[in-house]
Parts: C-alpha cells; structure tokens; sequence
C-alpha cells in the first residue's frame, strides 16, 4: 500500500461525547460493518464497556474510503475517554499523524477534553476540531466554538459539525481525515520497525499483538525479534482489523495491524516495544512512550484460599491486555495468600475487580485502596511504600511525604463556591480560577492524591448534579502529618484494615 494513501488517525474525547457511537457510523458509512451488523458500540467489546457506556481498552479498526478517484486506507485506533485510562490515550496517539477531537454540543470542552488534547498536542498531531450531537433541542455551539478557540488554542472555523446518531455530517469527517491529516513518514525499505501499542491474549491462538508499522514491513513466515527484551519469534499470521481479524501477507510502512506469533506467555509481549527482523536489524528502537503509573494500590484475596491460582493465572491475562495494571504476591495474617494489585485510579480498580469476579467467577476480597508514598527515615533513606505493613516505626521516620495532584477542575459558575469548599475540606490548595464563558469556570488546585483517589470524583458529580468534570496529574510529593491507623477486632490488630491517613483525619476515617 502507497503511504500517501494511508491515513492513521484516533478519536480522543471527554466520556459520553458520542466516540464509540461516531466511531461505529464511520464503520458503518464505509461498508465495514452491514446495517444488519451494526450495534452500538462495536468497538466496545468488553461487557463492561458496553454496559457502562465508557471505552477502557484501546481498539484499532482499517476501513477503506474512496476519495477523488483514489482509495485510501483510514486506520482508527480508538481511546479511553475516562481520567484513569490516559495511559491509554497516550498509547493510541503515539501510532496515529492525526486526531478527531470530539466536543458535546451543549456540554462543550470538559477536563478530559482538555487533557487529551493537550496529549495530542504533545505527540505533534494534526487536530481536527468536531462538534457532535448538533441534534439535540439545545445545544451551545457558538460558545463552544468560542471555548475551542480560547482553551485549546484551536481555529473555531475547522470545526466540523455533526451528529453521529443520526449520520449527520459524517461525509465533511471523511474529507477532513483525508485532506488535512498528513500521511505516514515512514520507508518501506529501511529495516522493519513496529510499534507494539497493545496486546490481548486468546487461549486459542496465544498473544494477538496489536502493531502500528513505521518503517520496513512484516510479513507471515519471517523471524521477528523485539527490540526491548531481544527475544525472536516466527511470525505465523499478520493480518488487520475490519473490524474483524482479516489475515493479509504483508504489514508494510505506515499500516496498522495484528502479529500472531503463537507465543503463550502473557509477558513476552511488552508494550511499548519495537518489533524488527533480525536479516535487517534495525539500529535504533522507536521511542517508547511513557509507562503507565500505577496511583492506587490494593490487596485482593480470593474468598476460597483454594482459588489463588485460577487468580494468579488469570491476572497474568488481564495483564497482558493491560499494560498499567500490575501485582505481586503477598500474604495477609487476616486473609490469607493474595495479591498487591496496582491501578490506575479508582474506576480502574473497579473495572478490573468486576471483569475477574464476571468473567472468572472469583470472588474476591479487597482491601482498602492507598497510594505511593515516601518515607525519609533517620538514616537518610529514602524509599516509596504502597502498602501500610510496609511503613517503619515511627521512631525511624524523619519525614513522611505523600503525592500531591494538579487537578483541573470545570464546573457551572453556580457551584464555584461548592467545588471550592470541597477541594478546602480535603486538604487543597487554591491555585487559579478562569471564567469560561458566561456560565463556566476552570479551577485549578493542588489535593493530595489520597483525598482524590478515596471520594473527590463521586462528590464532585453529585455536586454539580453531574456537569463538573476533572483531570490531575501527580506533579511532586510533599511533607506531611501522615500516620499508619490500625484497626482492632476484639483487641487483635487486622493487618487487612490497615492505612495511612492524615493525623487530622484518622478518627473521622476510623470510625468510617
């Protein structure tokens, strides 16, 4: 395939803005999928997914448009919309020239739009501004265009409208994609690099690898050996994503696809790596892109002791398909034999308990979620802890520090005050307030992460009767009257319950 016919390309998003649906109508206008095939949310696969209406894995689809007497190749690679999965995002970017920023009608830019555009910015795509559910008996579009213009730094008038819905629009995404979308860079003679940007595994055919080609090509029957780890394996299958595994030869410069290897082991594929071939060995690997980091820790017990191996097995799975959950073996005087699991925030932590209790049939026990944090001891060590039995006497410690985020707030003006008190409740510090418009404020404070991962999302929600949105980064970690509360069943200390809580806070939360 000539790569100025291709075009790769992602849709980022705030959550419910219309990606997953705006995605199947792209599918279904290039003949990808039949009206009969068309249910909603075809790129959501996980029962989880669909049922709460959010996209937590990354998927990639190629469909074919003709355009000016040419075809081209259009690869989606589809994001996460939600805060916890912008490890994600970043993953999907990173394979992509260009992205469809979608934005609500009526809801306009939210915190998640923000973080994602500006992710999009960062990885030097072309952006293309799109106004969806344009349908709706009321919508905002002129201050949305104005928000477009004056958050995100975009030209209100590449804005395309339409809804996704009803079909609206779609023809203008199209032409947009193709004409303002640069294609791939890459050389189909120069030695074979592929990104490795995600990876599921199936029992039957072992570890699918999902592989954006930058340079060279892959093809069925050759030796490939990634870059990272140095291992090689031979190449069974190579095909693409319509939206179906359709097999193919060859994978050549700029195309994006599937490599099956027959490989079993769930930790031979790491994300982020570089496939090559070892005849024409590439000299440098592609930048990987940052790795994902774990905010929220928990134990997690099987209730039947004799279920810790079905769990052990099917958390290597899951970790394969997720690049940012990981877990080690720990055991529990209280619960006996389990696992440390790290997260990216609460919903993941959620999300993955859900899918092994569903899709396993494990029932599980789970501890009170914590974050990273750091202990100064007297000696002049230093370290980081993610679990309370790790915490020092408190004789040795000199200095206890926990991680404070940046957190953008985008809430209606009549609920400034709320927010403003919620974030001072917590232990936030103000930093800045910008008006949005008449009837919308960007705040900015600095929380410490452990009071936004326990309850700020849900009270944030129920504050703003669901029109507040947020995003955070972790930016440093900082000093504070931090203590280790145990708690006692008849007199005997339950290593379980253990946590860490600020000294101000330890008897709300105790009694809690």
């Amino acid at each position: 395939m000539d790569t100025k016919l291709i075009r790769n390309f992602s849709i980022v998003a705030h959550i419910d803005h219309g990606k997953s649906t705006l995605a199947d109508q792209l599918l279904l206008q290039t003949g990808a999928i039949t009206e009969r095939e068309f249910k909603e949310q075809i790129l959501d696969d996980l029962d989880i997914e669909r049922e709460r209406g959010i996209t937590v894995k990354a998927r990639t689809v190629a469909i074919y448009r003709e355009y000016q007497g040419k075809k081209y190749e259009l690869n989606l690679i589809d994001t996460p919309g939600h805060v916890d999965f912008h490890y994600e995002v970043s993953r999907s970017l990173a394979a992509c020239e260009g992205a469809l920023l979608l934005v609500d009608a009526f809801q306009g830019v939210q915190a998640q739009t923000v973080a994602n555009a500006y992710a999009a910015i960062e990885a030097d795509l072309t952006i293309i501004p799109v106004i969806n559910k344009i349908d709706l008996p009321v919508t905002r579009i002129d201050e949305v265009l104005e928000e477009i213009e004056t958050i995100l730094g975009l030209e209100p008038d590449d804005a395309i409208m339409i809804s996704a819905k009803q079909g609206i629009g779609i023809e203008k995404v199209f032409d947009a994609i193709i004409e303002r979308i640069p294609p791939p860079e890459g050389k189909k003679e120069d030695p074979t690099r592929a990104l490795v940007f995600d990876s599921k595994y199936d029992g039957f055919r072992g570890v699918t690898t999902y592989v954006r080609v930058v340079d060279g090509s892959v093809s069925e029957r050759e030796t490939i050996q990634f870059m990272r780890s140095g291992q090689k394996q031979d190449v069974i299958e190579v095909g693409q994503f319509c939206p179906n595994m359709k097999k193919c030869k060859t994978l050549s410069a700029g195309q994006v696809g599937y490599i099956l290897t027959g490989a079993k082991d769930v930790s031979q594929v790491q994300v982020g790596d570089t496939v090559a071939t070892p005849s024409n060995l590439a000299t440098k690997a592609l930048p990987g892109y940052e790795d994902a980091k774990q905010m929220v820790y928990c134990g997690m017990y099987p209730i039947d002791a004799t279920d810790f191996e079905k769990l052990r097995t099917e958390m290597q799975k899951l970790g394969l398909n997720d690049a940012s959950f990981s877990f080690l073996p720990e055991t529990s005087d209280a619960l006996g034999f389990g696992f440390r699991c790290g997260f990216l925030g609460m919903l993941h932590m959620e999300i993955i308990q859900q899918r092994l209790e569903r899709e396993q049939n494990i029932d599980i026990i789970q501890t009170a979620p914590n974050v990273t944090y750091e202990i100064k001891k007297k000696n002049g060590d230093l370290f980081k802890i993610d679990n309370p039995q790790e915490v020092p006497d408190a004789g040795e410690i000199e200095e206890f520090r926990e991680p404070i985020a940046r957190v953008t707030f985008i809430v209606p003006g009549e609920n400034i005050g709320t927010v403003m008190q919620m974030c001072e409740e917590r232990r936030g510090t103000y930093r800045t307030t910008e008006y949005l418009g008449a009837q919308r404020a960007q705040l900015i404070y600095e929380i410490p992460l452990a009071e936004l991962v326990y309850d700020l999302h849900d009270k944030l929600k129920s504050a703003t009767r669901g029109y507040g949105t947020m995003d955070y980064e972790v930016i440093r970690f900082e000093a504070a009257n931090l203590v280790k509360m145990d708690i006692l069943v008849k007199a005997v200390r339950v290593d379980a319950l253990s946590t860490i809580v600020h000294r101000d806070n330890a008897e709300k939360r105790g009694r809690s």
